[in-house]
């Protein structure tokens, strides 16, 4: 295991590890989505006055359709297909009836999942300051200055499209973290997992694959560049499963909690 990964998982099980965590990624309670009363007001006439398709272009327009199935989407991005689609509306419609419009306004309005939090919390802590060098948002910036340690913190697609122009970064993948201390360059994503399998692991594989992904040959060969895995969560327990396991094998890879970026930066 490598040195910054052991480290973490010492953290995670010795320490007071989720409230240090609590600094980085503070999830709070969501509140409900806003439905608008002129919004309420055309379900509850589409509802009363038994009208298939505009109760269900209405509902379509929402960002949570108030049942969970796997046509919903299809009819959300073509619209058209619901005067199309007579027995599929009806299908639908049967159990919206069911369900009655006090549980579809309930529905449409619940809060958001607690993952779709957690996106931009890694980069709303860096913008705080905490790495304790300047932050650009500007990678023209960032790069003239290109003597001094800094982090770069702008949107994914940014951070990508300057890595792959100036560092070689070969995937087709946003960045969450991209810094310069003493000359080296430093390529990161940042997951917070918060529990085992499905999409949690799929967000841990594609982090994995980030810090295992080769330069693109001839692109400024003269840079050091690091890639990084910069991971927390249920990944540092210990226990026989596949996330334990594929770090427990790392030993070359800088797999680390966000809770030692900063020492990790300064060593370099």
């Amino acid at each position: 295991m490598n040195i910054w990964t052991t480290r973490s998982v010492d953290i995670a099980n010795q320490k007071n590890y989720l409230d240090l965590l609590y600094k980085i990624y503070p999830i709070s309670p969501n509140l409900r989505r806003d439905l608008g009363d002129d919004d309420c007001k055309k379900v509850k006439f589409a509802f009363d006055h038994k009208d298939k398709t505009l109760l269900i272009k209405t509902l379509c327009s929402f960002d949570v359709f108030p049942i969970k199935d796997s046509y919903v989407a299809y009819l959300k991005r073509d619209p058209s297909a619901i005067e199309r689609n007579p027995q599929t509306i009806d299908r639908l419609y049967g159990e919206l009836c069911e369900m009655g419009y006090a549980d579809i306004i309930d529905k449409c309005s619940a809060p958001k999942e607690t993952n779709r939090q957690i996106g931009p919390m890694f980069k709303n802590w860096v913008d705080k300051g905490c790495i304790g060098t300047k932050i650009y948002n500007n990678p023209a910036e960032f790069l003239i200055n290109e003597k001094e340690n800094a982090v770069l913190n702008t949107s994914d697609a940014e951070m990508q499209k300057f890595a792959k122009e100036y560092l070689g970064y070969d995937r087709n993948k946003g960045l969450d973290f991209v810094a310069r201390f003493n000359g080296t360059y430093i390529l990161g994503e940042a997951k917070f997992i918060t529990d085992f399998g499905g999409h949690q692991n799929a967000q841990f594989d594609d982090a994995i694959h980030t810090v295992n992904s080769k330069r693109v040959e001839g692109v400024h060969p003269e840079i050091k560049v690091i890639n990084v895995a910069i991971l927390d969560g249920v990944l540092y327990i210990k226990n026989k499963g596949k996330l334990y396991d594929t770090i427990n094998r790392n030993n070359d890879n800088i797999i680390l909690s966000a809770l030692l970026l900063r020492e990790f930066l300064y060593s370099l």
